[in-house]
C-alpha cells in the first residue's frame, strides 16, 4: 500500500470546490494506494502521472521506492496542464 502526500497548491484548490466535488476527488485519489499504476496514466514526455477525475485532473508522482504518491497539482482539466 503506497501513502500519499499532498502539496500546499493541491489542498488549497481542493479547499476551493464544492464540498462534493472534493470529496469525489478525494475518494478516488484514495483508492489509487493499492495500485497506483492501474489508475494513473504517465504524461508525455514527462516524469509526472495524470489521474482523471471528471472534469479534473490529478498530477502527481509515483515514487515506487518508497511506497509514495506525491499529489502536486489538481485542475479543472482545461487550464492544468498550462500549469505544470
Amino acid at each position: 500500500m503506497y501513502s500519499l502526500v499532498f502539496d500546499e497548491k493541491a489542498i488549497a484548490f481542493l479547499e476551493k470546490l464544492p464540498k462534493e466535488i472534493a470529496q469525489r476527488i478525494y475518494k478516488k485519489i484514495n483508492t489509487t494506494k493499492k495500485e497506483p499504476f492501474h489508475y494513473f496514466e504517465r504524461l508525455e514526455g514527462r516524469e509526472d502521472y495524470k489521474l482523471r477525475v471528471g472534469d479534473y485532473r490529478v498530477i502527481g508522482n509515483i515514487l515506487q521506492s518508497e511506497k509514495k504518491i506525491e499529489i502536486i497539482l489538481i485542475g479543472h482539466r482545461k487550464n492544468i496542464y498550462k500549469k505544470i
